[in-house]
């Protein structure tokens, strides 16, 4: 289901081999072993340096690959180094997807041998909350070596503004190569079609308690006691700690396991007030596919959740549930998500992150 389960095998279904070539989106021709496009230049060749094919790292391959010769490594440990070295020297540009220790081997060779380097920061890299002990920036070790990353990669992608702010200050860079480029959604896919039920859905990929306090996960099953006559449902939990969420929650509140990304959607098209109710977040993805699917957003007044939802929901303070449940009742009465959808479509269309991806990626090479 995305960020929220996804594939079991933690690199992914085609996480076998270090080096997958994916096949490019745009048609092409092979001469003398290199890509060409139909013009006869040779495309560029980016080489992707991932954890696992999340469906939104999926995505954006997906979207490298129409205008570029990519190729995938997939780090799983300190042995995975000679592959990232040769996927460096077959590439004009490493693109690292976290700025997590799988990052510093491709920025590092990037800089020895004269390529560039982009990493893309999902937002926990530059968390610094130590009552919940979350974030990289916190660890004595992988903070040095995150503050190599964002300092030496040419260009740090954030997905919102926030997170740039984040890593000046609990990284201590400057933030001079940070640029945002929102995450894309498709707005064909993610639609609502046939009629919403009284339900109050959230969905996170969620397995231990630091999650759950981050995400507000018990703030949202504690709400459910105060409208017994609402359905909530949420999606993505498991382990033992949905045990104890149990414990806490009320009859009304239901349970689904982690599910693909596609049998997520019909979740979307059945809720009429879709909850994020989270302690810090970059631009959920969840929260923005739920609102092209006309779910009315109720969310905590932080960082991406407010680039998201903007005037088209309601907000409640992080771990209030009276408040959150004042919120719900106000979503209810909005009759529809049209506005929420609308906001979507405009602001975080798919090809505008396509275009930004491209533009920057052609623009380094050519510096």
């Amino acid at each position: 289901m995305g960020r929220k389960g996804g594939s079991k095998n933690r690199h992914g279904p085609e996480g076998k081999a270090p080096l997958t070539a994916l096949s490019g989106g745009m048609r092409s021709v092979r001469r003398n072993n290199e890509v060409m496009s139909q013009t006869g230049t040779r495309r560029l060749r980016v080489f992707a340096v991932v954890l696992c094919l999340h469906p939104f790292v999926r995505k954006d391959l997906e979207l490298l690959r129409k205008n570029f010769d990519v190729r995938v490594g997939y780090y799983r440990g300190p042995w995975s180094t000679p592959s990232i070295l040769l996927g460096t020297l077959w590439a004009d540009i490493t693109f690292s997807r976290f700025a997590d220790i799988h990052a510093f081997p491709a920025v590092l060779f990037s800089r020895i041998f004269g390529k560039k380097s982009i990493v893309v920061v999902g937002g926990y890299e530059v968390a610094k909350i130590p009552e919940i002990r979350y974030g990289l920036a916190l660890s004595p070790v992988k903070s040095h070596i995150l503050r190599y990353v964002l300092k030496r990669a040419d260009r740090v992608l954030t997905v919102d503004e926030s997170l740039k702010s984040d890593a000046i200050r609990n990284v201590g860079v400057d933030g001079e190569n940070i640029t945002t480029v929102p995450n894309g959604f498709d707005s064909e896919k993610f639609s609502f079609r046939g009629e919403k039920e009284n339900m109050v859905l959230t969905a996170y990929l969620c397995s231990t308690w630091q999650r759950v306090r981050l995400k507000g996960l018990d703030t949202f099953v504690r709400t459910a006691e105060h409208l017994p006559h609402l359905q909530f449902v949420t999606v993505g939990v498991h382990g033992p700690v949905l045990k104890d969420l149990r414990r806490i929650s009320p009859s009304n509140v239901t349970f689904i396991p982690p599910v693909e990304e596609n049998d997520l959607i019909p979740y979307y098209r059945r809720a009429k007030v879709y909850c994020q109710l989270s302690m810090r977040e970059g631009l959920p993805n969840a929260l923005c596919e739920a609102m092209l699917c006309e779910c009315v957003p109720v969310g905590t007044d932080v960082q991406g959740i407010r680039t998201a939802i903007g005037d088209s929901g309601f907000y409640a303070p992080y771990g209030d549930p009276l408040a959150t449940k004042e919120a719900i009742e106000k979503a209810l009465t909005m009759g529809s998500g049209k506005l929420a959808r609308e906001r979507i479509r405009r602001l975080f269309p798919l090809e505008q992150r396509e275009k930004r991806l491209a533009e920057i990626i052609e623009g380094l090479t050519h510096e």
